[in-house]
């Protein structure tokens, strides 16, 4: 049980780590006037046209490049473009406030929405990339970044990207529900230990009690690191000679498992990854955390990239208008989540924080029976299945949108505060 504390302290030390790099760039974006008309520019194909190729009768676009027939949505309406607009808005004020766990419901809430699984992991995957590519200031991290480590990293994050995008594609070839219901079991699982604690740490919270928050082991090696730095198996790399003299040695075959493991992961969840570098380099590999920060920002924007372009745009699964919905959303979303930690109890934040991921767990627990009963694993009939999935869907969009009004509210009612505070 300690072990899965352990690994649950790590999961959100590696979730807040992603959620100050959306902050980074969501600032970098909205206060440059290059990078605002960059988005502009991005937005002007859905302002202008967007819509109307998406609706139109099949032949609109090659099916290589998301052709409706082949890929996107039975029907495009809409509704799914605002709601993307909204979920990206939702994520980004849940990453702003609670500082972690935002990308969590993304793809789970463009299901809900009507959205494929595939397609919701495809153009998460997506509008990650384009956020990192208009925001980012790599070349500020690069002091950070230990080149012999980042390569061998990207090695096996490409190599995990591939094959998960190859297995998601292969599933939904075989059969669309069968992949749509791969996806949700995934997040069901993740989802479901992430609620288990958060909702014991809230609890003992409120009970007072000391919450632990894991050592802060950033620049010392930990057992597994020290273990792990002592395996010599060539080629040997050396990294954090700026944290001791000499620097530290491990051996690239970890590096390479370690982006194996978040490529693949990134890509069937449509996540950046970056929940998972963090802990896997302080925790496991014995990395420092300054090291581990900007060799995280350099993953991001190279797997992200490799994993929304080769596996998924180029085959039709990334839905570009919903992709720059969410990312407008998200932009603003955790400008105005950051502000409003400044004016509510950390204990109202860590309860929001328990409410959201049950919420995207609850929602894709209820969508599980109706996609089993279509494949003929449960025997219920059509309406009980659908009547579970709607239940699920509504009982997320409502507490997700009383999180939104909640976050809106107090920031409206504290403007004044937070102007003081801001001179």
């Amino acid at each position: 049980m300690s072990y899965c504390r352990e690994f649950y302290q790590m999961l959100i030390k590696g979730s807040e780590a992603h959620a100050r790099w959306e902050l980074e760039m969501s600032t970098n974006i909205l206060k440059s006037r290059k990078r605002r008309g960059l988005l502009i520019l991005m937005l002007l194909p859905v302002v202008l046209g967007g819509i109307a190729i998406a609706a139109g009768e099949g032949g609109a676009l090659p099916s290589v490049l998301g052709g409706k027939s082949a890929y996107m949505p039975s029907h495009y309406t809409n509704l799914i473009f605002f709601a993307s607009i909204f979920v990206g808005l939702c994520a980004g004020l849940i990453t702003g406030c609670i500082g972690a766990g935002g990308g969590f419901i993304i793809a789970p809430a463009l299901m809900s929405a009507g959205v494929k699984g595939i397609l919701a992991v495809g153009t998460d995957l997506f509008h990650i990339f384009a956020k990192a590519i208009m925001g980012s200031v790599l070349h500020r991290k690069l002091g950070n970044i230990s080149v012999s480590l980042a390569v061998a990293f990207l090695v096996g994050s490409i190599i995990g990207a591939t094959v998960g995008g190859y297995g998601n594609r292969a599933l939904y070839d075989y059969n669309p529900v069968m992949s749509d219901l791969f996806i949700t079991l995934v997040y069901v699982f993740i989802l479901g230990f992430l609620s288990f604690y958060a909702l014991m740490d809230y609890f003992k919270a409120r009970r007072g009690e000391a919450v632990g928050k894991g050592k802060e082991r950033a620049e010392e090696i930990p057992p597994l690191g020290q273990k792990i730095q002592a395996v010599h198996i060539p080629p040997m790399l050396t990294f954090d000679e700026g944290v001791t003299p000499g620097g530290r040695k491990i051996s690239a075959i970890f590096l390479v498992i370690s982006g194996l493991i978040v490529g693949l992961a990134a890509s069937v969840m449509g996540v950046g990854g970056g929940f998972l570098t963090f802990p896997m380099f302080v925790y496991g590999l014995g990395v420092s955390s300054m090291t581990t920060v900007g060799t995280d920002i350099f993953q991001i924007v190279f797997t992200a990239a490799y994993g929304s372009l080769s596996q998924y745009a180029i085959y039709g699964f990334v839905f570009y208008t919903l992709a720059m919905g969410m990312l407008l959303g998200s932009l603003i979303g955790v400008q105005i989540g950051s502000l409003v930690t400044k004016v509510v109890p950390g204990i109202m934040i860590r309860g929001f924080f328990a409410v959201a991921v049950t919420a995207g767990f609850v929602n894709r627990f209820a969508a599980l029976p109706e996609k089993l009963q279509s494949l003929g694993y449960l025997k219920i009939t059509k309406g009980v299945g659908s009547l579970i999935n709607t239940v699920g869907n509504s009982l997320f969009f409502l507490a997700i949108g009383l999180f939104a009004v909640w976050v809106f509210y107090s920031f409206f009612s504290n403007i004044k505060l937070l102007k003081t505070e801001g001179h």
